[in-house]
């Protein structure tokens, strides 16, 4: 391909018209007449962050580890004081992995959505191996749960110009991996309704980009946790004054951790305390969105 400078306008209009935002599904009213909905996420890559580039650390393999013993146990005791039930986006061999974590969180009223297959970098493989990650994925997790997934959110946070269509294959009613907006939207593919909600991410709610450690690189936790509670705070504050969308992703090997806890336990105490907001699963938020919009789902 030629420079991006040398592109015509063909050119750089399709690739910006590959996948794009269409209608907003915002609605105009959440359940029970609550001021905004709130969708928490969780994560669980555990080991397959280090499996997914071959690499063999032994160490790393241990701190995956701690997501499944320490960390998942300390989101659910927080989650059951609060009342809240959330989206545990696992890949296939973290579920493998950890079955019974997996089959506690669904039967306590929690939702386990499609992560890749060993969380892989799904714009990295061929097409036609990513579409069988993703289906035996899906598989998996049912086999698991007893449960199909209905959304999905993509290992890179990213899609290849394949994965809407493996997507769309599978029935999905969501996905969330895109960033477009703050609140929910139909995605287009091509120009063309899908019929999939999105519930867009933002890194700024994403507890990974303050708390990663690189030992043999420079990346090094930077903010101080009574920070980054304050940045979740204030994107909270914002989607309640709009009457939109909050959601967070959050990883049970990052905010696990008796330091970085009181994150998640705080932030629904601050929720809590306003009295009027619906706190659900993305998958319940999505069919919300979608019928209130008359959308005709694939799920």
């Amino acid at each position: 391909m030629s420079e991006p400078h040398e592109w015509d306008e063909a050119t750089w209009r399709g690739l910006v018209d590959q996948v794009r935002a269409g209608r907003n599904l915002l609605p105009a009213k959440w359940p029970g007449g609550a001021r905004c909905a709130v969708a928490l996420s969780f994560d669980s890559d555990h080991e397959t962050n280090e499996l997914r580039d071959g690499a063999t650390s032994i160490a790393r393999l241990s701190w995956g580890e701690y997501g499944a013993r320490r960390g998942i146990p300390r989101i659910k005791k927080v989650l059951d004081r609060h009342g809240a039930r959330a989206s545990f986006f696992v890949p296939a061999v973290s579920a493998l992995l950890h079955p019974e974590e997996q089959e506690m969180l669904v039967s306590e009223g929690h939702e386990i959505g499609l992560h890749g297959w060993i969380h892989e970098r799904n714009t990295a493989v061929p097409g036609d191996a990513e579409r069988d990650l993703m289906l035996r994925a899906a598989d998996t997790l049912e086999k698991i749960t007893g449960v199909r997934p209905q959304g999905m959110r993509t290992p890179s946070w990213d899609y290849s110009p394949v994965t809407l269509k493996i997507a769309r294959e599978l029935g999905l009613l969501y996905d969330s991996s895109l960033f477009a907006d703050d609140d929910p939207y139909e995605i287009l593919d091509h120009g063309e309704p899908t019929g999939m909600v999105e519930l867009p991410v933002e890194w700024i709610r994403d507890d990974a980009v303050y708390f990663m450690m690189n030992r043999f690189g420079a990346q090094r936790p930077y903010t101080p946790p009574e920070d980054v509670l304050d940045i979740f705070r204030r994107e909270f504050e914002g989607a309640y004054a709009e009457g939109g969308l909050f959601l967070l992703t959050m990883h049970p090997h990052i905010t696990g951790y008796r330091s970085r806890i009181f994150i998640l336990d705080e932030l629904l105490s601050h929720i809590g305390a306003k009295g009027d907001c619906w706190i659900a699963t993305h998958a319940e938020i999505a069919r919300y969105c979608a019928d209130q919009a008359g959308l005709e789902t694939l799920s």
